[in-house]
């Protein structure tokens, strides 16, 4: 059964409420996905933690919305953890307002959990996510990586990179269709 089946049918348990299918995605794209993207966004470890379980306990609770047309679960459980982890840098922010503290605004670096274990599986699908991102144009690439790590709105970067707004909208478009040409037939994403 390929990886995309086997994440179908794992959401489909999860919406019937069998925790061991939850279980299983979140040993499958946890460490080895979600948590890096947490961190790299939130920027600190303790923060990224609590991000990874607000999108999981999101996952269970809403995993009967699951909408395959819309994308593979992976893509999904991506969305969700960004989505969790800017509202977290947007509740920090507006905590800090209200406090009226002024920060220094440096994050700390962010790293990499060191991982019990890795799946041949999880390293391949790695490989193959870096190797199409790498494939990508600069521009692709670099629009990317501000929507999804830094979370800036298609508006800011067009500001941010001086271009217009439906350029930046057009290169996201096309960089998703490229990685989704380049990982769909491998079963990656």
């Amino acid at each position: 059964m390929d990886m995309q089946r086997r994440d179908m049918n794992c959401i489909e348990r999860v919406s019937a409420e069998d925790a061991s299918a939850l279980a299983e995605l979140y040993d499958r794209y946890t460490n080895q996905l979600l948590y890096p993207v947490a961190l790299r966004i939130v920027g600190n470890r303790a923060e990224a933690e609590d991000v990874i379980q607000e999108a999981w306990l999101q996952v269970w609770r809403t995993a009967n919305r699951y909408d395959s047309r819309r994308g593979p679960v992976v893509a999904w459980l991506l969305t969700i953890t960004r989505s969790r982890a800017l509202d977290r840098i947007r509740a920090v922010a507006a905590k800090s307002h209200r406090e009226t503290r002024v920060e220094n605004g440096d994050r700390p670096e962010a790293a990499v959990p060191e991982t019990a274990s890795t799946a041949v599986h999880d390293r391949e699908r790695e490989a193959s996510v870096r190797t199409a991102l790498d494939s990508l144009e600069s521009h692709h690439r670099r629009v990317l990586e501000i929507a999804y790590f830094d979370g800036l709105s298609q508006s800011r970067i067009a500001r941010d990179l001086d271009v217009p707004l439906g350029t930046v909208k057009s290169w996201t478009r096309q960089a998703l269709a490229r990685l989704r040409a380049k990982l769909a037939p491998e079963g990656s994403l």
